[in-house]
């Protein structure tokens, strides 16, 4: 959670285009631990599984992270749903990009909503 931080920090010091970029980095970053978590210490990984982990695309992470399923079930409910429609627009490509703050705002809040943010969710399998 610490590029959360680091996010919310460039929110209220005036960045919002740079609390985007990091804000969504925040949730690559769960979705790796999570892929992290898989793997078992000492084991030797799968090549194809990692290859697939040295992406951006979180909708390509949940699915390596082996979260699909579950996920399919959590975006069919209206507030995660919700959430996610502002989350999945994120991408590495977004630091060339200007955000007016309240995109900012709407990308932390649907990372952190505590009942059914996505980061909230990811948590659970780190």
């Amino acid at each position: 959670a610490l590029r959360l931080d680091e996010a919310t920090a460039l929110l209220r010091a005036g960045h919002p285009s740079g609390a985007y970029y990091l804000a969504g980095y925040a949730v690559e970053c769960a979705l790796k631990a999570c892929i992290a978590r898989k793997t078992q210490m000492h084991a030797f990984p799968d090549l194809d599984r990692v290859r697939k982990s040295y992406v951006h695309d979180l909708r390509a992470l949940v699915v390596v992270a082996g979260l699909d399923r579950e996920f399919s079930h959590l975006v069919r409910t209206d507030p995660f749903k919700l959430n996610w429609e502002v989350v999945k627009d994120w991408s590495e490509e977004q630091r060339y990009s200007k955000h007016p703050k309240n995109k900012a705002e709407d990308l932390i809040h649907a990372i952190t909503d505590p009942k059914d943010g996505i980061l909230v969710w990811l948590k659970t399998h780190w």
